[in-house]
């Protein structure tokens, strides 16, 4: 299974593209803000996640500096 997001600017060029879509038999949906944010939040771990111990009170320490 392959899998693409598109993001347009124009509501009517994506309705085109989710048109195209049917005709082709490919599944398409609309993702709402949240389900966006979701996804961006769980690269974010992903990209961000060292498996390396980090001690509590240094990093809080680190973020009121």
């Amino acid at each position: 299974m392959q899998t693409a997001i598109l993001k347009s600017e124009s509501s009517s060029d994506l309705k085109l593209l989710l048109e195209l879509a049917k005709k082709l038999g490919i599944k398409s949906k609309i993702l709402t803000s949240n389900e966006v944010e979701e996804i961006g939040l769980a690269q974010a771990i992903k990209e961000g996640r060292t498996n390396e111990y980090v001690d509590t009170n240094e990093f809080l320490l680190k973020l009121s500096k």
